[in-house]
């Protein structure tokens, strides 16, 4: 079977990749020094439909295939890891409420969200909570028509400009997502600055001191906020993630092409060395298997397959750890250049280490992958006969 985009997705590629050129590529390097995204871009990337890429057309989306989103988030990773991370969360807000908001939510805040006319932010992560999300600490109590949260939350990517944040707080025990505005009574952001990489992501810690927001701003049900609304969603922050790693293979991979074309040691250009030719092969090897597990967790996804969920980890898994390789290795080929942010394989290297910890990390990954494959193991011998009596015992 030939792995191949259609002419329309190759199409959409080369205008993703030449918006990137212009508008992204060359000023990364001075947003991640200034620790700052610029909203002219923003406006930007909303006008061309970006921030509502997942969303049904009917809500003002651009209803694209999942390939096509992945690709999106590749380019865009490619110019900028910190860029591609206000895809990751708005996109991730908006898929949650797609999926589990009731009617009169997807009515009001969906076209708002796919026009890019409010910014949201995913706030589940808090200073004492991270891989063990559904142990929040975060709480909420129902007092009359509105419900009370008081709690922290931390690492909340663009939480400095997000306009509403989709939180997740206990309420009665139970793990519950509720939308919260940033002019709520009671709620404060403080911004978080010298992150190790994506540090133009505008990262903000939540405060919420008897913070009052309308009973109406519950999403979904009491207890469904882990199980089902944040798992949905980061099965869709893990595939664009995984997306944009391979963006940032890419960009390592293109930078090491062009500075061993350049640059010459004992009086031949570096390209022409054995070691550094098998460095190339292993960054061109790996960036394309990264690439086809992105693209068949994609189109597993669009034809609703429930295998995806497992090969999006799977490709959240290879793409992450492969581009801290990659990028590793950039800065090796790169010398003493590579450890300074003139060149951009610096900054790749401390953006790649992000993505290992995002949206579940490598670590994680393991755990349920592994899981998976006893499961399918179990499965098989079961439905074969197969070591059957074994099978029992265990």
């Amino acid at each position: 079977m030939k792995l191949e985009l259609s002419a329309q997705q190759k199409k959409t590629q080369t205008e993703f990749r030449a918006f990137v050129h212009r508008e992204v590529f060359a000023y990364a390097g001075e947003w991640d020094k200034k620790e700052f995204t610029p909203p002219e871009l923003i406006k930007k990337i909303a006008q061309r439909g970006f921030l509502g890429a997942i969303l049904p057309q009917e809500y003002g989306g651009k209803g694209m295939d999942m390939i096509t989103y992945g690709i999106l988030n590749e380019e865009i990773g490619r110019g900028c890891s910190s860029v591609r991370s206000l895809l990751t969360v708005h996109n991730m807000v908006a898929h949650a409420l797609c999926k589990w908001g009731n009617k009169s939510q997807k009515e009001y805040w969906l076209p708002k969200l796919a026009s890019g006319e409010i910014i949201a932010a995913f706030a589940l992560s808090e200073p004492n909570v991270g891989s063990d999300a559904k142990s929040v600490e975060t709480t909420a109590t129902l007092a009359g028509d509105a419900y009370i949260l008081n709690g922290q939350k931390k690492w909340i990517t663009y939480g400095q400009i997000a306009d509403i944040f989709l939180v997740f707080a206990k309420c009665e025990g139970k793990p519950t997502a509720f939308l919260v505005e940033k002019n709520s009574p009671g709620f404060s952001v403080k911004p978080m600055f010298g992150i190790l990489g994506v540090r133009a992501s505008m990262s903000a810690e939540l405060q919420f001191h008897n913070c009052q927001i309308p009973q109406e701003n519950l999403v979904g049900k009491l207890g469904f906020g882990f199980s089902y609304i944040a798992a949905s969603a980061l099965d869709y922050g893990r595939y664009s993630v995984a997306s944009g790693c391979v963006g940032i293979a890419q960009a390592c991979l293109e930078a090491c092409i062009k500075y061993t074309n350049e640059r010459k040691q004992f009086g031949v250009y570096l390209k022409e060395h054995q070691l550094i030719r098998q460095k190339i092969t292993q960054m061109i090897t790996n960036t394309k298997a990264a690439r086809l597990l992105c693209y068949q967790a994609g189109y597993l996804k669009d034809i609703n397959d429930p295998n995806s969920i497992i090969e999006t980890s799977i490709a959240k898994y290879f793409a992450s750890t492969v581009a801290t390789k990659i990028a590793n290795d950039a800065v090796q080929l790169h010398g003493g250049n590579g450890c300074s942010s003139e060149y951009p394989v610096e900054r790749y290297l401390r953006d790649s280490k992000i993505m290992e910890i995002i949206e579940g990390s490598t670590q994680i990954q393991e755990v349920t992958i592994a899981e998976s494959g006893y499961q399918d193991y179990l499965f098989a011998t079961v439905t074969t006969g197969f070591e059957k009596k074994l099978v029992e015992r265990t």
